[in-house]
């Protein structure tokens, strides 16, 4: 079993912590996993993406031209990577952010209002990025939200220990949204 997850939005939505949290869950589940950031020379507002790689044996190829998962958390990250989803592949839209459209037949759409619940529910869009991991366990089956949880509190930084709570939070809202509502 061999999976490419990309996580994509722009800058300071949290992308590459969320792809960090994820490699982190696969390889506490004893899984081959290797995780490739890729971001504009922008700091803040600027595109950023990583792809993550999970693999029972060992992983090859690093960049995958497809991928299995998506999440986009706004419209030019949907615009680009809809077409690298791979056929019966899942993208989960941030319809927040982006238009929630259907331009194939042959993938999987999941469509939440990611910033919106972030915002409304847990008091601010910063925990978007965590809340779509939830998203991404319940819909993928590949990794649980214990496990996700265990990673955050490998990968958040001790400086920022007082935020772990609230991404905990982020995860079970995102793991527990009704996707058929939507």
């Amino acid at each position: 079993m061999e999976k490419v997850i990309v996580i994509a939005g722009f800058g300071g939505q949290g992308v590459l912590l969320a792809g960090e949290v994820l490699a982190n869950a696969f390889m506490l589940d004893n899984k081959n996993v290797t995780w490739y950031p890729s971001y504009g020379a922008e700091m803040r507002g600027g595109t950023v993406n990583c792809s993550v790689t999970v693999s029972d044996d060992e992983i090859g190829n690093v960049e995958s031209p497809t991928s299995d998962f998506i999440i986009v958390l706004n419209q030019a990250s949907f615009d680009k990577f809809e077409p690298l989803v791979k056929e019966g592949g899942t993208i989960i839209v941030n319809t927040s952010l982006a238009n929630k459209v259907q331009n194939r037949h042959d993938i999987n759409y999941v469509f939440a209002p990611i910033t919106r619940l972030a915002e409304e529910k847990l008091g601010s869009n910063k925990m978007s990025n965590i809340l779509s991991l939830g998203i991404l366990s319940v819909s993928s089956g590949l990794v649980s939200t214990s496990t996700l949880e265990k990673a955050l509190n490998n990968v958040i930084p001790p400086h920022r220990r007082n935020l772990i709570p609230k991404n905990v939070e982020a995860l079970k809202l995102g793991y527990e949204y009704d996707l058929l509502k939507v």
